[in-house]
């Protein structure tokens, strides 16, 4: 019971240590299994591990094969959860350098990882391609949190998202398969029953999770099941296709519920992200238990069988030859420059599914006698430490080295899709600016998509907006929702982010009301909250600019605009294009000249009411 609780404890506490370092999970998880576990056997007084997975007859969590069990029903969920995330739509819309990095960029990995195996550690050849097809996956668990607090272009940070996100699956899908055309030969791996067998796995391991992922869709549309069992009957129908399938094709179920969670995924569902975000929760408690024990479950002899310098060649190889020769492959005739593409090719850092993967095949195929077998664990263990503590500790710097990091982050985050957020972020997409929108509303997000604005469904209350690398070029924040404590909610959380060139809101109606509470957050004019300038957009939908002689004529406009509801200043337009928001104080722009420009919304202004 102390263990197992142990455990618990302190995987929460290395998840929150490493959200708070902002590094991977990963890293921390596996380091303090490797110190309870075998480096334990080094300081213990009877040199026994302080956690021992497997019962040995005096201590240990599972006997037999417990451990492997729960292994293979984690990684079953963890798998799943991430099928989930993969979108037709999305594969659509990453373009060609994405769609080559997850199959140009996997195929390099594949045969090179392969070849520099079987010839540095003199392994089979099923052995070295299980190996490289375990080391195919970086995935967005580990990608995400090295980039969150690098300024990249949004091209780059794009690239390794969408990459660590569809490769996971698909890099899991190949080591599935190549697993288990080992396991099925059993010696004979290229006979035609082995054929015949693992054609049976790719049978039943498809049409289970193709059948039963509209089935649950089915049940999920029809309300048939309460939406309080709605997360825990999903997790039953998940195990209960895992095992099924195993049952009919001996390891056919983990394609089965990546393909369960790939088709699922891809359904018009309700109750889709509470399935999602019930999944995430609960591969984070698997994540934190089963990297631990993972890492504990790993012997001194284990890391003496790669404590060599064959491995650090092997290390050195992929890391310096291997990714990059994958991703310049993979970018010939992109629109990158050199220095992004040699950004990409060294932020690679493999991730959970390659190292919980690599223990559940290396436990099975040392128990069916495989030689090699012993290999498999300690070495997708290394690259994947090694990986992510070098990219976890170089990526900043590497990025300022070859020049991808932006010194000064110009994007503009707006809060809240309404159709006057909508008509300001076109003006500011005409005007050369990277604009975001975001909302929880689907039907706003849908309109400012169809205006071709880059819009997003999210809620300003989920920590998931603060992990998405895409926005890592915001300097803006304009909070612009009707409600004035979601806009100010919007700037303390979100600011420091998203804002360090500035923090904006509208102004609430006291407000309005009262001058003296101008804050100086406050954005446009102090006179006009969000009814006002929401009925000049319903009355005059435009943007205006209108050019101007100096500070005084400035002045001057703006006290037109404070006295007519149906004027509101935005942007102050320099010569030389570049916008400045107007805050709701007004008394910034002393340094106007002759060819600056006033965009503002609503009516035009009366020419003749200008001196």
């Amino acid at each position: 019971m102390l263990e197992l609780a142990g455990i618990i404890i302190l995987g929460i506490i290395a998840q929150w240590f490493a959200w708070r370092l902002k590094l991977p999970a990963i890293l921390p998880l596996i380091l303090i299994g490797l110190l309870v576990g075998p480096i334990a056997t080094l300081y213990t007084e009877d040199g026994s591990k302080l956690i021992e997975p497997i019962w040995n007859g005096e201590k240990g969590l599972f006997p037999g094969e417990g451990l492997y069990y729960f292994l293979s029903l984690a990684i079953s969920i963890i798998l799943f959860e991430g099928g989930l995330t993969l979108k037709r739509s999305e594969i659509k819309n990453v373009g060609p350098v994405i769609t080559k990095l997850i199959t140009v960029g996997t195929i390099v990995t594949f045969f090179a990882g392969g070849f520099t195996a079987h010839f540095l550690f003199d392994l089979s050849w099923q052995i070295s391609f299980l190996f490289s097809s375990l080391i195919i996956v970086t995935g967005p668990t580990v990608i995400t949190p090295i980039l969150r607090n690098i300024p990249l272009k949004k091209d780059i940070s794009a690239v390794l998202k969408w990459e660590g996100i569809l490769i996971d699956p698909i890099g899991a899908l190949v080591a599935v398969l190549v697993f288990e055309f080992i396991s099925v030969g059993e010696g004979q791996a290229y006979t035609k029953t082995a054929l015949i067998d693992f054609g049976k796995i790719l049978l039943f391991g498809s049409t289970f999770g193709f059948a039963f992922a509209h089935g649950l869709g089915f049940v999920i549309r029809r309300k048939y099941v309460p939406h309080y069992l709605l997360n825990v009957v999903s997790l039953s129908v998940v195990l209960l296709v895992f095992v099924e399938s195993d049952i009919m094709a001996h390891e056919s179920g983990l394609l089965a519920v990546v393909v369960m969670g790939m088709v699922m995924g891809n359904m018009d569902l309700p109750n889709l992200k509470e399935l999602l975000y019930f999944k995430e929760s609960l591969s984070v408690l698997l994540i934190s238990i089963l990297f631990i024990l993972l890492a504990a479950n790993i012997n001194i002899s284990d890391m003496e069988l790669v404590f060599n310098w064959n491995s650090a060649i092997l290390f050195l190889v992929i890391v310096f030859i291997i990714r990059p020769l994958g991703v310049f492959l993979s970018t010939r005739g992109s629109s990158l420059k050199f220095n992004e593409k040699l950004f990409i090719g060294w932020v690679g850092p493999r991730g959970i599914v390659a190292a919980g993967i690599a223990s559940l095949f290396g436990s099975k195929l040392i128990l069916k006698g495989e030689p090699g077998a012993e290999y498999i664990t300690p070495l997708v263990f290394m690259i994947v430490l090694g990986t992510v503590l070098l990219n976890a500790t170089t990526a900043r710097y590497f990025a300022k080295m070859v020049g991808v990091f932006l010194k000064h982050s110009e994007g503009i985050l707006i809060i809240g899709a309404s159709k006057m957020s909508r008509l300001i972020a076109s003006y500011l997409k005409k005007n050369n600016r990277h604009v975001v929108l975001i909302d929880s509303n689907h039907a706003n997000i849908d309109k400012a998509k169809e205006l071709g604005i880059e819009a997003m469904v999210a809620n300003v209350f989920s920590d998931t907006l603060t992990d998405n690398i895409e926005l890592n070029d915001m300097g803006y924040l304009m909070a612009l929702t009707g409600n004035s404590e979601i806009n100010e909610y919007a700037i303390n959380k979100l600011g420091a982010q998203f804002g360090e060139n500035g923090a904006f809101r509208l102004v609430s109606s006291d407000e309005m009301n009262d001058p003296e509470k101008n804050p100086e957050e406050g954005l446009f004019s102090h006179t006009d909250d969000y009814i006002k300038m929401m009925e000049a957009t319903r009355r005059y939908p435009a943007i205006h600019e209108i050019d101007l002689k100096d500070g005084k004529h400035f002045s001057q406009l703006i006290d037109i605009s404070n006295e007519d509801d149906e004027i509101i200043p935005l942007f102050i337009k320099a010569p030389d294009g570049k916008l400045e928001i107007i805050s709701s104080f007004s008394g910034k722009f002393n340094s106007i000249t002759e060819g600056y420009k006033l965009a503002y919304l609503g009516k035009m202004f009366d020419m003749d009411k200008i001196l």
